[in-house]
């Protein structure tokens, strides 16, 4: 994982916590408006994947183990892990992409109200992604996937080579010497793992995909719909299909690139035609990037541009994210996929302990009050969620009493202690299990692993009835809180 070079070393500081009497007027604590519903508190769980369906994409006893111990805690609202609008194998993710899967959330969304005794509300993202392949051995990357073309016959010189020739020659050169022979995509298949962009207009696919990803979206809102689940959260960020074409680097030529308006297009496509499926009274929303961090990426300008128009199409809430993109991302292990959240722009995600000057708390603050600044100037009042390492509650209270976010959402705060938010809310602010912000979590997500929290994992091991990770050393969920 990337850090900052200035390798500064913080702590957490959630500072004074509320009485229960000062809880009950704080406005983390009040109602929000989320176009057809309503939040009985500011309060929200983000989307995180943290491993637990199977390679089918089903709804597992894991799966309702880990939401059913967040809905415990009462947060107003708890967005499911992206899920898979396709119907493709894409390992132990959970999917949507067919009705079949709507039995096991129906069922999940049953387990959240009544483990919440129906004061949470219960959302789901749904996310598009295209193909990414692991990075190959050497040795089988010349000998069988690469296509060997008259490119490089002529940078060979080998125009009259047999194939099996030219592959067992480039298997042998150096690296300064593949330099000059192979293309940038090739080399990229080669070092870091092959990767369709939405900019590879000749794969027809790809360039079919403003005609698919309106009724795919469309059709995973109609099923969450069926499931009982409250809303959908449209996943437009960090490295994935949606945020690919709202990225400045989007440069397709189909009137779906190049500037913004276009590149803008089919996620407001996409939305409407949700709504036209599922209806205005069905909560639906998407997340998307404040700023992408990266070389020659969307910046706050584009977000402030993209915000205003997903307002103005009727979107019920915008959940800001930042970073985590594949452009920067670290080169993998032979044998493993580039892993989006590694490089500078994954830092910017999920900054931890060690940082920069600005710190790893709230560093996506500044740029989503700006971006609401300009959703309320244009007349708009779509709830805001900011989020990235808030952990208290003065901080989270000052956010909302200053007009900077709507809602405060705190994911790695909220795997340490599911409860924090009920905490506070009880004048229990005490006990609450503070994130220490080591990326503990995401080390695991990086490698494909259960995720759980440093703070819990390893407690209590041979407390009855608790389940444990697959090498059977960690918690799969966090210790129920027992003065409740």
């Amino acid at each position: 994982m990337w850090k900052p070079p200035e390798r500064i070393k913080y702590k957490p500081q959630p500072g004074p916590s509320p009485t229960a009497e000062e809880a009950r007027s704080a406005l983390l604590f009040s109602p929000v408006k989320l176009g057809p519903i309503t939040l009985e508190q500011r309060t929200w769980v983000p989307a995180m994947v943290p491993w637990r369906s199977n390679e089918d994409g089903f709804v597992t006893d894991d799966v309702l183990d880990w939401y059913e111990r967040f809905a415990k805690g009462q947060p107003g609202a708890i967005v499911i892990e992206a899920t898979g609008i396709r119907d493709i194998p894409s390992g132990p993710l959970l999917r949507i992409g067919d009705d079949r899967f709507i039995p096991g959330l129906r069922e999940l969304a049953d387990t959240v109200r009544a483990a919440s005794d129906g004061k949470t509300r219960l959302l789901i993202q749904v996310i598009d992604f295209l193909t990414i392949r692991r990075r190959p051995d050497p040795a089988r990357y010349f000998s069988r996937f690469l296509v060997i073309t008259d490119h490089h016959r002529e940078k060979l010189g080998a125009f009259d080579w047999p194939e099996e020739q030219i592959r067992t020659h480039l298997a042998g050169l150096p690296d300064e010497d593949l330099d000059a022979v192979l293309t940038e995509r090739e080399l990229e298949a080669l070092r870091v793992g092959y990767r369709e962009r939405v900019t590879d207009l000749h794969l027809p696919h790809v360039r079919d995909l403003p005609q698919a990803m309106p009724d795919l979206f469309a059709q995973a809102a109609r099923r969450a719909r069926e499931a009982g689940i409250d809303g959908v959260e449209l996943h437009y960020a960090h490295a994935y299909t949606m945020a690919s074409f709202l990225s400045a680097t989007n440069s397709r030529t189909d009137g779906y690139g190049g500037n913004r308006e276009n590149r803008v297009r089919l996620p407001l496509e996409v939305f409407r035609h949700v709504r036209d499926v599922v209806g205005t009274d069905y909560c639906t929303g998407c997340r998307f990037l404040s700023d992408e961090c990266i070389d020659g990426g969307s910046t706050v300008e584009d977000a402030v541009y993209y915000a205003v128009e997903f307002a103005g199409a009727g979107m019920d809430f915008l959940s800001l994210s930042r970073g985590g993109k594949f452009d920067d991302a670290k080169q993998p292990q032979i044998g493993w996929a580039a892993y989006p959240y590694t490089g500078r722009s994954g830092y910017e995600c999920m900054p931890g302990y060690i940082s920069d000057e600005t710190g790893p708390f709230g560093r996506n603050v500044d740029p989503v009050a700006r971006i609401k600044s300009a959703v309320n100037g244009s007349g708009f009042t779509t709830p805001l969620v900011v989020i990235g390492g808030i952990h208290g509650f003065q901080q989270a209270e000052a956010l909302l009493r200053e007009g900077r976010a709507d809602i405060i959402g705190a994911a790695r705060q909220s795997l340490a202690d599911p409860d924090w938010y009920l905490k506070l809310r009880l004048g229990k602010g005490d006990q609450v299990r503070v994130c220490e912000y080591t990326n503990y979590c995401e080390g695991l997500d990086t490698k494909h692993k259960q995720v759980t929290c440093q703070l819990w994992d390893r407690l209590q091991l041979d407390e009855p009835g608790i389940k444990l990770s697959v090498d059977g050393r960690r918690r799969l969920v966090a210790p129920e809180w027992k003065e409740y």
